[in-house]
């Protein structure tokens, strides 16, 4: 008899990483990673996120060790600076002010933590152009689509596609906030095929 699949954990307690996960028809459980998320002195945006995302792993791997787990950041950043969730009303309408007719870039980082392997990384890097945004039209998109939990203040996946130009990305799912294209792999190399 062949031996059961492996546990998959997702370390997160994003629904937007949850359901994306959910969209490669696996069984999963949600773990928060409880990892402290600040930035490094002088720490890149792309380093921060890959950090964070192997950390992320690392520390719900240590508390199930026979589980396949899965962590995951993303840092955007715009002009050499890195763009946290806003949080606020206010600060979306700052974050998305300063991004108008800019390029901000979205690194995407996952780590896939297994058992008796080292962990598989990947980040992906998503470019994306805003239009030249007049204020009244961020404030008008800050309420309606209020994204005050998303890193660069919009919600690709719903009204925020109308604040841009262009998106260029190898994996559309990166920018939500999970690379499925290269997480299928990963977890089908880790036992876990989604096919």
């Amino acid at each position: 008899m062949p031996a059961a699949p492996p546990a998959l954990i997702l370390a997160s307690t994003s629904r937007y990483r949850r359901e994306l996960l959910g969209r490669l028809g696996l069984d999963f459980e949600v773990e928060a990673p409880g990892v402290d998320e600040a930035a490094l002195p002088g720490e890149a945006p792309a380093a921060l996120a890959a950090r964070l995302a192997l950390a992320k792993a690392a520390a719900v791997a240590a508390r199930h060790p026979g589980a396949v787990v899965i962590g995951s950041d993303q840092v955007a950043e715009c002009a050499g600076r890195a763009l946290g969730k806003p949080g606020t009303p206010a600060q979306a309408v700052r974050q998305l002010t300063d991004a108008s007719g800019q390029v901000v870039i979205f690194h995407t980082a996952v780590a896939v933590a297994r058992p008796g392997a080292a962990p598989e990384t990947h980040t992906d890097r998503t470019r994306v152009r805003f239009r030249t945004l007049p204020r009244a039209e961020i404030e008008r998109y800050v309420e309606r689509d209020a994204p005050l939990d998303c890193a660069g203040s919009f919600r690709s996946e719903g009204l925020g596609v109308a604040l841009f130009e262009a998106i260029e990305t190898v994996d559309p799912t990166a920018l939500v906030g999970l690379p499925l294209i290269w997480l299928a792999g990963a977890l089908g190399r880790a036992g876990l095929s989604v096919l």
